[in-house]
């Protein structure tokens, strides 16, 4: 899984995915990441941003990471064709 995300909105839809990809609701995702389930329902709402160690609790357990690369140069309508 290789995908872009620039706002809390898109960074909680592609946690989402990954989530019912695994068949896992909410709660269980975190219990895994030792999270409230409220939390795992705000995360991929994207109603307001999360704290960068609570998204990386939620990565690691989804086995994902998290990386850092240079801005592509794409336009907005490249990003939303994602999503």
């Amino acid at each position: 899984m290789s995908d872009l995300a620039r706002t809390p909105k898109q960074i909680g839809t592609l946690i989402q995915r990954a989530r019912k990809k695994r068949d896992w609701t909410q709660q269980q995702l975190a219990e895994r990441a030792g999270l409230r389930q409220a939390t795992i329902s705000t995360i991929e709402s994207g109603e307001k941003p999360a704290k960068l160690d609570t998204i990386l609790a939620v990565l690691a357990a989804l086995d994902l990471e998290f990386r850092i690369g240079a801005r592509s140069k794409g336009d907005a309508s490249d990003i939303e064709k994602i999503f």
